[in-house]
């Protein structure tokens, strides 16, 4: 398929809606969750979905501050050429949303400016006891199971396994999907749930899926290409 065909696409859009998973930020150095080499097939105590749910990080917090400190926290992670060429898109006056199941802010540092995160963010935090504000250096810098000055425990903005998702995000990014002409999928495999779903909202005229394997949505797109979004993303730009 033509990468011709989607900076075409692109040109000819009034509203841009780029839906990413994991595979947006592998190239930044952030493993991704299914793959080979991703998180999920990695060998610890509990499996992570396990880990990563809300009754675990309940009662075991300690585990799951160990774990999310060691695998889902990349200070040093920068926003890679993904990131960057849909910023520049936007600076360059394409309207443009991006829905991401990610939880890295990447897209935020490299300059987007409307950014729905399906999952919530590393660099929230909250005390589940008087709901004070904590960044992410604040949690770095604090023992291994954060508190806030009211000895509440301060948990991280993601949404946890067994949470759901939240509702003013999930509208606002059903209406970006509704108001969209183009559709760009982007480094996910369209398999987690109820994220996934979100792309039954588009009505518009152009799909595209970028995804190193195969999805399950691939035959409802008028473009498809199966190799890495820095790939595509250099010819772009």
């Amino acid at each position: 398929m033509s990468v011709e065909l989607l900076r075409n696409f692109i040109n000819d859009s009034k509203h841009i809606v780029f839906f990413g998973g994991a595979g947006v930020s592998t190239e930044s150095g952030i493993p991704d969750f299914r793959s080979v080499d991703g998180l999920y097939n990695q060998h610890y105590d509990y499996p992570p979905e396990t880990i990563l749910s809300h009754h675990f990080f309940m009662k075991n917090p300690s585990i799951f501050f160990q774990f999310y400190r060691e695998k889902i926290i990349h200070r040093t992670a920068k926003p890679n050429i993904t990131h960057n060429v849909l910023t520049k898109l936007e600076q360059n006056g394409k309207t443009l949303s991006i829905i991401t199941q990610n939880i890295d802010g990447l897209h935020q540092l490299a300059g987007s400016q409307h950014v729905y995160e399906l999952h919530g963010s590393i660099h929230r935090n909250h005390c589940m006891e008087c709901q004070q504000f904590y960044n992410l250096n604040d949690i770095i810098t604090m023992p291994l199971i954060p508190r806030c000055h009211c000895g509440g425990i301060i948990k991280p903005d993601v949404i946890l396994y067994e949470e759901s998702l939240p509702d003013h995000t999930v509208t606002q990014a059903i209406h970006a999907l509704q108001t969209a002409d183009l559709l760009i999928v982007a480094g996910t495999s369209l398999r987690v749930y109820p994220a996934a779903s979100f792309v039954d909202y588009f009505n518009g005229e152009h799909t595209v899926i970028i995804n190193k394997e195969q999805t399950s949505y691939d035959h409802r797109a008028q473009l498809c290409f199966h190799s890495s979004l820095g790939e595509i993303f250099q010819q772009i730009l």
